[in-house]
């Protein structure tokens, strides 16, 4: 069973912003996502209910995952640094 991905546009403009290099990156992590929506390496966000993230070298993909209608929505894209404020 193959998972939606949906990508808010907020993260859309951050992921626009990003090097090409670091845009390929992610986008492969975001791609294998759909197969396995708790890949290796995933955490669960302890600050808010049913997020999860997934680092991606220096920035991390924060998204939702919803099993009743296979849909993962993508919320953020950004640097380690920032992204948790």
């Amino acid at each position: 069973m193959a998972y939606e991905i949906i990508i808010k546009p907020s993260a859309e403009k951050a992921f626009a912003k990003l090097e090409k290099s670091q845009q390929i990156k992610i986008i492969s992590v975001i791609e294998k996502l759909a197969s396995n929506p708790k890949p290796q390496g995933f955490k669960k966000l302890k600050s808010v209910a049913e997020l999860y993230r997934i680092r991606v070298g220096n920035y991390r993909v924060i998204y939702n995952i919803d099993n009743k209608v296979l849909i993962i929505t993508v919320v953020k894209i950004g640097h380690r640094k920032e992204i948790y404020k």
